[in-house]
């Protein structure tokens, strides 16, 4: 019995969307169903509406990524959905530390 090992561009999808995490607000919630349900147009539209999520960026690129693109294109698909989930990870840090800090002065 052979078991399947997933390919290196689905780990490092798997990856940057748990960076992401589970989304937090109503057009997080819509983009990770579109993502989820290769809907990329309305995964595009919502990267594109919603400019400074990142987010939506992030899915942007992943669904991209997804629909499997020749390796150059990939990689640079791959570094900016990266990028974006990171931009993304440090925005929610930066406020959760921020209320803590806030609470502890107030």
């Amino acid at each position: 019995m052979t078991v399947a090992t997933e390919s290196p561009i689905q780990m490092a999808l798997e990856g940057i969307l748990e960076t992401l995490g589970d989304p937090s607000s109503p057009v997080h919630q819509e983009a990770i169903a579109a993502y989820e349900a290769n809907n990329a147009g309305q995964v595009r539209k919502l990267a594109a509406s919603n400019l400074d999520d990142h987010y939506c960026r992030s899915l942007g690129y992943l669904i991209s990524a997804k629909m499997k693109p020749d390796l150059p294109t990939i990689a640079v698909v791959l570094a900016e959905a990266a990028r974006a989930a990171a931009d993304f990870a440090r925005e929610r840090e930066m406020k959760r530390l921020g209320e803590i800090i806030g609470n502890a002065l107030s």
